[in-house]
């Protein structure tokens, strides 16, 4: 989630491992849909709460925009609501007491709303009821936390660190060096925090975490303790020994059903180093691995998805944001996810940021205004209103579409992204049993131009054929109901 790091972005195609190259105007292609190539039942959309939960958390105009379907009015005017199905929430490190003559030391260069408040606020007392405990902290992002479980939301519970007391210089942004700035006699308190929260998620918040993740980029070397936001590294000998401690205070607790995730390593190939550093008994401890997507067009989602995937574990591309403001990189990435590392899951990181390029909605960061609407938000629709939890992923033997499959419901849904100029992309539907030739909806959006979410009904398929004219820098669904 650092803003500092650099996304690769470009245009064209992209094999898993290679950068996408920007290139000349396409010819018009073809994407053959394979029904027998199922990549799974798909979970759902996501987005992290922290940090604009913080600000905005109490808003319910907001909560639905982002947690269901309905038309949103925002600002005046009406917005697709996203329907996402899973928030990520981000137990704080912050506080701002003192224990035993001991304050927490924070960054020069943190803003306040990035300094997420925790509840473990004093060392001298692991019982959840006691005073050294704050149950009413972070109010506003358990506020959004609670408004998305109400909505329909699954949740999982993350650290960007540990809290400041358990940091070896009380500074939970980071080491001035970037290393390891956990106390190694807080290994279990760490794990201790996280399982004690969502016990309490359970039994006072109405809240009940599917899964927990100690860690968030842990490998990273920008965790420093003149940083922006809160964070820390923890090497993957160490996020083997609070692992365990996690799964044991989970269980302790009577949470046994929660899910252990880990490591939310910055990238496809650190997320793959840390995967495979663990040894055995750790594996069988993490029963989904999370990773981000801050490679972009690069890394070998391909090797990372047969290394998981082997093990038989749950995969999320856990966070994923950019600096391309007009959301076809979004779109570009999220393509390229399906294609080679097949997750279960995706998870935008801020629908709301200060810098607008990265956000679905910007907001001022010193007024904290809720400010203008993006055009990320209408890409991102286009795959979360569509693609909907228990449908199931298939094959499209490329990475320019997804298809996703309702059994139940004989729908097929086609979102493609066109980056070049305008051509027509023709859906082959000639491995389907039966295709209806009747008119069928597609809703674009166009960065560059007026379309926004705009339905039309006014393509139908031939002989199995869906030829749909794609304007030029375009990202499409396309539903077709009654196929089998």
């Amino acid at each position: 989630m650092v803003k500092r790091r650099t996304v690769l972005v470009a245009g064209g195609a992209a094999v898993a491992g290679t950068a996408l190259v920007a290139g000349p105007a396409r010819a018009d292609v073809t994407v053959a849909v394979d029904p027998g190539a199922d990549f799974g039942r798909w979970e759902g959309w996501g987005t992290s709460l922290a940090w604009w939960a913080t600000v905005f958390g109490d808003r319910d105009d907001l909560a639905d925009l982002w947690f269901t379907t309905r038309t949103v009015t925002y600002q005046g005017t009406p917005l697709p609501g996203l329907g996402l199905t899973i928030a990520r929430y981000n137990l704080g490190a912050c506080s701002f007491n003192t224990v035993q003559g001991q304050r927490m030391v924070a960054s020069p260069n943190i803003p306040r709303f990035k300094q997420i408040e925790g509840y473990w606020q004093d060392w001298s007392n692991e019982d959840p009821n006691s005073a050294a405990w704050n149950w009413s902290a972070d109010a506003r992002q358990r506020a959004a936390l609670v408004k998305a479980t109400q909505r329909g939301a699954i949740s999982e519970l993350f650290a960007n660190s540990p809290m400041w007391w358990m940091c070896l210089n009380h500074n939970p942004s980071g080491a001035a060096d970037g290393g390891n700035n956990l106390q190694s006699w807080n290994y279990r308190q760490h794990a201790t925090h996280l399982a004690s929260v969502a016990q309490r998620a359970r039994t006072s918040w109405g809240v009940t975490f599917r899964s927990v993740d100690a860690f968030n980029e842990p490998s990273a070397s920008w965790w420093r303790a003149d940083g922006t936001q809160e964070g820390c590294h923890i090497d993957p000998a160490i996020q083997r020994t609070i692992l365990a401690h996690l799964r044991n205070e989970l269980n302790l607790r009577g949470l046994t059903g929660t899910l252990v995730s880990a490591s939310d390593e910055t990238n496809y190939d650190v997320g793959r180093a840390t995967w495979t550093s663990f040894d055995p008994a750790t594996r069988a401890l993490v029963n989904q691995f999370n990773v981000h997507g801050y490679q972009g067009s690069g890394g070998r989602r391909d090797l990372l998805y047969n290394d998981v995937h082997a093990a038989g574990k749950i995969l999320w591309n856990s966070e994923t944001g950019d600096n391309d403001g007009t959301g076809l990189s979004l779109a570009r990435n999220i393509l390229l996810d399906f294609r080679w590392l097949h997750p279960t899951a995706w998870v935008f990181w801020q629908v709301m940021d200060p810098n607008p390029n990265w956000a679905l909605i910007s907001y001022d960061p010193n007024t904290l205004q809720a400010g203008a609407v993006r055009t990320k938000l209408f890409v991102l629709a286009q795959f979360t209103r569509h693609i909907r939890p228990g449908m199931r992923i298939l094959g499209t033997g490329g990475d320019i579409a997804v298809a996703a499959y309702d059994p139940a419901a004989r729908r097929l849904v086609l979102v493609a992204a066109n980056t070049g100029a305008a051509q027509t992309i023709t859906f082959d539907l000639s491995r389907f049993a039966t295709v209806p030739s009747t008119t069928v909806p597609r809703w674009t959006t166009v960065p560059a131009g007026t379309d926004r979410y705009t339905q039309r009904t006014d393509v139908r398929p031939n002989a199995k054929l869906l030829p749909v004219p794609f304007p030029a820098g375009s990202v499409q669904t396309v539903q077709i109901d009654g196929i089998s």
